[in-house]
């Protein structure tokens, strides 16, 4: 059996920057370190650093008065930031800086007097922390289908932005719509889009032209990780997605020769070698990387925790 790999998969920097603050705070904090929501979409991460002493919350009321606390990578309301500052909790803000960006983003639009438009996936808390940041009118679509039904004139002037995980090739079509529809609009260059976003889902497709199953590791709530499942069964090969190797059911590989195995942006590699060696069970595998994208994008970490001293974390 042979098992290509693509190439970028797993971790983004985003998520990478996410994990290390947490773990960083435990080791000069010391446990408990409280995560309000998951810090990523995955599960192994969450329990892994659950095992090392943080907790996990809906809402900052579940943490007590005074103990370290950390906004998970998707973001948060400004609301949720006030919350925190009124109960005087020492935060740190373990936000992408891609998704801040969008943030940044959305006032700017904002303070010019546009309407702002973002596209994304209604209820997904980076949609909600990206809505909660932008002090205004803000309008959410989730397909070029209800561009139409937007409450807009199409002569007001508007702007767009997008959540970190939808790519270019998810976002296009709603663009187009809007292009379409309005006069006056802007939108940041697709150079904004979430790198990460883009170079797995364009990994992952090429791979699917070359495999007869294709297997992606990522939790079911993980946003991204469902798309490139999605980009599988777009392109006509068997495709499923799979929180780690106990998933993997013996009759998807029956006559099947070549597998492909990706991971979603919030996935570490040890459930990929997790995969493969449990593939590697039931017979002699060959393990190739097809050729892509090397990511080198690193994301700095929050002063507080560069500092040696184990002061309040701001």
């Amino acid at each position: 059996m042979r098992i290509i790999l693509a190439q970028p998969r797993g971790f983004c920097a985003g998520v990478v920057r996410a994990v290390e603050i947490v773990e960083r705070a435990l080791e000069k904090y010391g446990a408990p370190v409280f995560v309000r929501h998951e810090i990523v979409h995955n599960k192994r991460v969450v329990q892994t650093l659950e095992a090392k002493g943080a907790r996990f919350v809906n809402e900052l009321d579940e943490v007590p008065p005074g103990a370290v606390t950390v906004f998970s990578a998707h973001g948060v309301a400004r609301a949720v930031e006030q919350e925190a500052a009124l109960r005087g909790l020492p935060v740190l803000d373990a936000t992408c800086p891609l998704v801040s960006k969008v943030h940044a983003e959305g006032r700017r639009y904002l303070a010019q007097g546009r309407t702002v438009i973002l596209i994304g996936h209604a209820g997904h808390p980076e949609v909600e922390g990206t809505l909660g940041q932008i002090p205004g009118e803000v309008h959410l679509v989730g397909s070029a289908e209800a561009v139409a039904r937007l409450p807009i004139p199409p002569d007001r002037p508007v702007a767009f932005v997008t959540q970190t995980t939808l790519s270019v090739d998810d976002t296009r079509a709603v663009i187009e719509a809007l292009k379409a529809r309005f006069t006056d609009i802007v939108g940041p260059d697709t150079r904004d889009i979430c790198y990460a976003t883009q170079n797995r889902q364009s990994a992952v497709r090429a791979l699917a032209r070359q495999v007869e199953l294709l297997l992606v590791v990522g939790s079911a709530n993980s946003s991204n990780s469902n798309r490139l499942a999605e980009i599988g069964a777009e392109e006509g090969v068997p495709c499923h997605l799979i929180p780690d190797a106990a998933a993997i059911r013996p009759e998807w590989l029956e006559g099947v020769a070549t597998i492909g195995l990706t991971a979603g942006a919030s996935a570490p590699e040890t459930l990929v070698q997790e995969v493969i060696a449990a593939l590697g069970r039931l017979g002699p595998v060959e393990v190739s990387t097809l050729p892509g994208i090397i990511e080198d994008v690193q994301f700095k970490l929050p002063v507080a925790l560069l500092t040696p001293e184990a002061s309040a974390a701001s």
